[in-house]
């Protein structure tokens, strides 16, 4: 007997392919930031966060058709509302942290989020971490503080701190997740982004922007994070959770790049040192994971 369901036919190429591209849609978060002109965070946020909304709305439409309202309802409940708020104080973190630092510092950052979940995990779901996955994760924050290293004396250590502050609730909210997960928690993710975007354009001096900042607005919602989030669901589905991370990487490595080709934002020797010590981590622990998962479903077949 199988646990995965990638042994059906394809299913293992489809769960890469989906982690994979959405890998690649959430590396298109930083080129997209730095393409506007004029538009402010909040601003950004406004729109970013709206069109989010609304794909995640099909989506659950296209889903679960005459049925949604019922997952809908689970958006409402008191874990329903945690996840939500969680989810839109990452989406804000985020969007700071590009604004204020630089693509590289915010993506190597955000990537500790598989370690400090399962750091969190201990207390919190009683799931215990092993003694190698702590060490990566000491060896993984020697690598940030290298980077905040690097960014007091660049002046933008506030941008790293909102890259804390989004692989924080990165983290809270997979937790969150994990502890409802015998419900769909996609509507809850979905009222997080209507959340953002009414905070957003409230603290928005005015939502008129630029009609080119508006498409790249609208582009961060429906692609990086809308398309970026449903292809890692889709993902999980067919692939254990420590491949899906190995996938998303992606975004790690990308981003940086494709900012450079658009605008030429080069990041600073600590960012790429310390940025290069997180990212083996990562890898390290979504290997070591994957052989776990991978050893316990040859002993049960």
């Amino acid at each position: 007997m199988s646990l995965l369901p990638h042994d059906a036919p394809g299913g293992q190429v489809r769960g890469v392919t989906y982690g994979l591209m959405g890998g690649l849609c959430l590396s298109f978060g930083g080129p997209l930031v730095r393409l506007i002109e004029q538009a402010e965070g909040w601003q950004i946020l406004t729109y970013r966060c709206g069109a989010f909304t609304v794909t995640l709305l099909l989506l659950i439409v296209a889903q679960y058709g005459w049925r949604s309202m019922e997952v809908i309802k689970h958006a409402f409940t008191p874990v329903g509302l945690a996840v939500a708020a969680t989810i839109a104080a990452g989406f804000c973190f985020y969007l700071f942290a590009l604004l204020h630092t630089t693509v590289a510092n915010t993506v190597f950052v955000i990537s500790m989020g598989p370690l400090l979940t399962a750091a969190i995990a201990w207390p919190v779901l009683g799931e215990r971490l092993s003694l190698k996955t702590l060490l990566i994760l000491l060896f993984a924050l020697g690598g940030v503080a290298i980077m905040l290293t690097g960014a007091v004396s660049a002046g933008r250590l506030l941008g790293n701190l909102f890259a804390l502050g989004a692989v924080f609730t990165f983290a809270i909210f997979v937790i969150l997740c994990r502890l409802a997960r015998d419900r769909d928690m996609l509507a809850a993710t979905c009222l997080g982004g209507f959340l953002a975007a009414c905070f957003s354009a409230y603290m928005a001096p005015t939502l008129i922007i630029p009609p080119m900042d508006y498409i790249y607005a609208l582009l961060l919602g429906v692609v990086q994070v809308g398309l970026g989030f449903s292809f890692i669901t889709w993902a999980s589905r067919y692939i254990p959770a420590a491949e899906v991370t190995l996938l998303t990487l992606v975004e790690t490595v990308m981003g940086p790049v494709w900012t450079w080709l658009v605008v030429g934002e080069v990041p600073a020797a600590t960012t790429l040192i310390g940025g290069a010590i997180v990212l083996v981590c990562v890898v390290s622990h979504a290997v070591v994971a994957l052989r776990q998962t991978r050893s316990k479903v040859s002993v049960i077949d």
